[in-house]
């Protein structure tokens, strides 16, 4: 009984803290991108993540990709950024420089999520005119990037509106 009792507690621990919801996402603001006309996002390679399982004896798998880059392209554009292939000294008072990267991952019971960070640095000074993070997880990595970057950019473009 004892262990029936141990075994049903760790079953509903590990459903518990596996649907916790992700963190919010976090935003640094020290200025407004609706200052900014024009975007220079540096290059991001593509990842590709797959997922399979057995069925029958037969293996079964899908693939998936994701390039950051593109996927904060679609996003600002949507917003009305131009992106520019190359930084231009005639333009640097209307550019942002956007930046990506994966700055964490965290466990959550029977899986675990990715975080990104975008930063938004004024081609002009230099300075970081504001960033933001948030976590995603999916059923690839790719599908994590993905839900992380559209969260972190939906926070951060619903807070400047």
């Amino acid at each position: 009984m004892k262990t029936t009792k141990l075994l049903g507690i760790s079953i509903l621990s590990a459903l518990v803290f596996s649907c916790a919801p992700l963190k919010p996402a976090t935003i640094i603001k020290n200025s407004s991108v609706k200052n900014y006309k024009y975007i220079y996002i540096s290059p991001t390679n593509s990842l590709t993540s797959s997922t399979g399982a057995t069925y029958g004896g037969q293996y079964y798998s899908s693939s998936k990709t994701v390039n950051p880059t593109d996927v904060i392209t679609g996003i600002l554009s949507k917003e009305g950024f131009i992106r520019v292939p190359e930084l231009k000294n005639e333009l640097t008072n209307e550019t942002l420089i956007v930046n990506f990267g994966e700055s964490g991952i965290r466990n959550r019971g029977l899986g675990y999520t990715i975080e990104v960070t975008i930063q938004f640095v004024s081609a002009k000074s230099n300075e970081l005119i504001c960033s933001c993070s948030a976590e995603g997880q999916g059923e690839t990595e790719a599908d994590d990037i993905r839900q992380a970057i559209t969260r972190c950019l939906s926070a951060l473009l619903s807070k400047e509106n």
